[in-house]
């Protein structure tokens, strides 16, 4: 019994490591002038292939109806594509620290889009929470928050990245839910992401050889694309073990072992202001996660969370 009360709680550890990683790996595999096409083309052209199989494996067949396609679209745009294009475009000029301290910003953007569109009720602590965030992304545009050569203008063009994914998110809760299920629309969007970055990157010759030497940036950008397809594989997993409020809690890890493997693996350091933004981030996500909505000592609830 304290095996299997434990796994959950390994699981959320594990993949909140793995997506922790991903700041470090965008910034090492921008290093070596990359442009954020090719960077995207390699990214899709690897989810697209393990999907893929994951399908034919599983022995699913994507819905090609309106609603799966619309939704395999929405989330290639908003959950691939443009996230990617502005995470790459700003990581060459800020910390990766920075940047997994920004795109943990999701669920924080998220409320206010589902309060407007009516999915979720006003409640003044998820509120509480909001206004955390935004004291956050305000304590690293402050004079001397950054450290030297970071602009915080990058850091603006780095917070389009959750403010993408909270947009996806709240598309696929209001709208996209029944068109496919989750394994399909990652393997659809994929696809569509692929199939639209593909030209651009030829055109504007950003496209990346394959063959050509493989160096730690090009390393990087495939481990983090296999990390990204792991661990989002194991938070499906999570979900229908423990539920969307257990798995929800995955921002924090995300966000603290970003930080720590990019001081570890980049020697990275940052001025106390960052600090405070931590802070205040941790303090708005405690706040604006949905609350469980079943008796204490079960895992999580069915239905919506927000991560």
């Amino acid at each position: 019994m304290a095996r299997a009360a434990a796994l959950p709680f390994a699981v959320l550890l594990g993949m909140g490591a793995l997506w922790g990683l991903t700041p470090p790996l965008t910034k090492i595999a921008v290093s070596t002038g990359h442009g954020p096409l090719g960077l995207a083309q390699w990214v899709a052209a690897i989810d697209a292939v393990l999907l893929g199989l994951a399908c034919l494996a599983t022995g699913r067949r994507l819905p090609l109806t309106a609603p799966a396609l619309r939704l395999y679209a929405v989330v290639a745009a908003f959950g691939m594509l443009l996230p990617q294009l502005f995470s790459y475009s700003a990581a060459p000029h800020l910390p990766a620290g920075v940047l997994a301290l920004i795109v943990s910003l999701v669920p924080l953007f998220a409320l206010p889009l589902s309060l407007a569109l009516g999915l979720e009720g006003f409640r003044p602590g998820r509120a509480a929470g909001v206004l955390c965030g935004m004291g956050a992304m305000a304590l690293l545009l402050a004079p001397g928050a950054l450290p030297e050569g970071a602009a915080w203008a990058f850091v603006l063009l780095a917070a389009c990245t959750p403010a993408c994914y909270a947009l996806e998110g709240t598309y696929v809760a209001g709208w996209g839910r029944a068109a496919a299920d989750p394994v399909q629309t990652l393997t659809g969007a994929s696809i569509v992401t692929l199939t639209v970055v593909t030209p651009l990157a030829l055109a504007t010759g950003t496209a990346i050889a394959p063959l050509a030497p493989w160096g730690p940036a090009e390393a990087a950008v495939v481990a983090s694309a296999l990390l990204s397809v792991g661990a989002y594989t194991a938070y499906v997993w999570l979900v229908g073990l423990a539920g969307a409020v257990f798995a929800a809690q995955v921002s924090y890890i995300v966000t603290g072992f970003g930080v720590a493997s990019s001081m570890a693996m980049l020697g990275e350091g940052y001025p106390a202001a960052f600090w405070g933004a931590l802070a205040l981030l941790f303090a708005g996500l405690f706040l604006v996660q949905p609350r469980p909505a079943v008796p204490r000592g079960r895992f999580g609830a069915r239905g919506p969370g927000g991560a």
